[in-house]
């Protein structure tokens, strides 16, 4: 695993309580950053808090990212605690279900892209103006359903898709002071990183394993590792893309075999 150099920066990481983005957490923590943690979830929030709060480098904030005023309060909270904001991590984000089109609501729909496009473009324009002035990185959590699609999936996969677009339309926009990345994942195992209510044994069949070609299921530090690379000065010439981190499942074409 590397180690970044980030001693007297601050990242800013949305929905870092508990899954990818508590992975995410302690991956900028072991390298020395302080780490302001936005969530909804009050429960995670006070579990993280017993967790990181010793270290006197992380801040939790209860927020909602599709409320504007929760995502100004994050921000400006973020400053006051620690001086700065280097890097935005844009991981907050809610599934959809499958839900036949039909079936969809109009309510349902707005509120996942309210949470998984809206609140990352909130989250951006609050932080665009500290990011600039310390020439800082921004990583979307997006997902490899911005590139294919289960059946059913209509409001997930169209807000990921948004945030791969939006992520490259950060990049020209805000570049050359701040540059905009997004990571894709696919299978990421997050039962043991959730809130102690919702824990749950880790396991997987063999074919759950064979059908990625890395012969494995992700795991959070499979994206915390890329997302410490992705806001490091090692990758100042990599913005506007977003990479798969899916143990190779998107390129694997599976047929079904003939009777």
């Amino acid at each position: 695993m590397a180690r970044y150099e980030f001693a007297g920066k601050v990242a800013v990481v949305t929905g870092g309580a508990q899954g990818i983005g508590d992975g995410i957490v302690r991956k900028l923590l072991e390298d020395g950053m302080s780490v302001a943690v936005g969530d909804v979830d009050a429960e995670a929030l006070d579990e993280a808090s017993g967790t990181f709060s010793a270290s006197g480098r992380w801040l939790g904030v209860r927020a909602d990212v599709a409320r504007e005023a929760d995502v100004r309060a994050l921000m400006r909270a973020a400053v006051a605690r620690f001086g700065r904001i280097d890097a935005l991590i844009n991981n907050a984000g809610i599934g959809s279900g499958l839900t036949p089109l039909e079936e969809t609501t109009l309510e349902a729909w707005e509120r996942v892209m309210a949470v998984n496009l809206t609140g990352s473009f909130l989250c951006a324009r609050e932080a665009a103006q500290e990011l600039r002035r310390h020439n800082g990185a921004m990583v979307n959590i997006a997902s490899t359903r911005a590139l294919q699609s289960e059946p059913n999936t209509f409001a997930y996969s169209a807000s990921k898709g948004g945030l791969v677009a939006l992520t490259h339309a950060l990049a020209v926009s805000l570049g050359p002071a701040v540059r905009v990345n997004a990571i894709c994942p696919g299978w990421i195992e997050v039962g043991a990183c959730r809130k102690a209510s919702a824990r749950r044994p880790v396991a997987h069949r063999a074919a759950d394993q064979a059908q990625h070609p890395a012969g494995r299921v992700g795991t959070p530090a499979d994206i915390a590792e890329l997302v410490a690379y992705l806001i490091a000065p090692e990758s100042g010439f990599v913005t506007g893309q977003a990479f798969a981190v899916d143990g190779g499942m998107t390129i694997k074409m599976i047929y079904e075999p003939e009777a």
